[in-house]
């Protein structure tokens, strides 16, 4: 009696979805030290108050693990960079600041490019949620405090490269 139970052990340890987690549900995206695979890049140019562009080189976020890890533990993330998180489709998107170890400027953008609202210089290490009430399709997080020293504003346009393969959802 007691092989047989072994042999029935056996045979389900190799069943597929018999095994426990997949590899990738085992992780936590938000530990420090998380090594997840390197984001696709891409490209956001924003117009300014005054008709000026500025360039952002980003990371692109669009799938689970890359949006739940965000720019957690970073330690400085200067001018021109920054992380572009691509939703599925426009909904109102709330962001907090857990191992965020910087202050991070949140521009809210719809499908078409339009800034819909700012949540400007983000305090470090909060889990306090972050808003604009209004639907987005993304979300640029820049440097605390770019956007006042880049002139963007609410109602501001961006014009948004993803790189091939990275699919805008909506």
């Amino acid at each position: 009696m007691l092989a047989r139970a072994a042999v029935l052990a056996l045979l389900f340890a190799g069943c597929p979805g018999q095994s426990g987690p997949k590899p990738e549900e085992r992780v936590d995206p938000t530990s420090r030290n998380y090594a997840g695979p390197a984001l696709p890049r891409g490209k956001v140019i924003l117009k300014d108050a005054f008709g000026g562009r500025h360039a952002v080189e980003v990371e692109v976020a669009a799938n689970h693990a890359s949006v739940t890890r965000g720019l957690m533990w970073r330690t400085s993330l200067p001018d021109g960079q920054g992380m572009l998180f691509v939703f599925p489709g426009e909904e109102e998107h709330s962001f907090w600041m857990r191992n965020t170890l910087i202050p991070l400027d949140m521009l809210f953008l719809a499908e078409d490019g339009t800034l819909v609202g700012i949540v400007p210089h983000a305090d470090p290490l909060t889990e306090t949620s972050r808003t604009v009430g209004r639907p987005s399709h993304y979300v640029l997080e820049v440097p605390g405090g770019w956007c006042e020293r880049a002139g963007v504003r609410t109602g501001s346009r961006a014009e948004i490269e993803l790189p091939p393969g990275v699919d805008a959802g909506g």
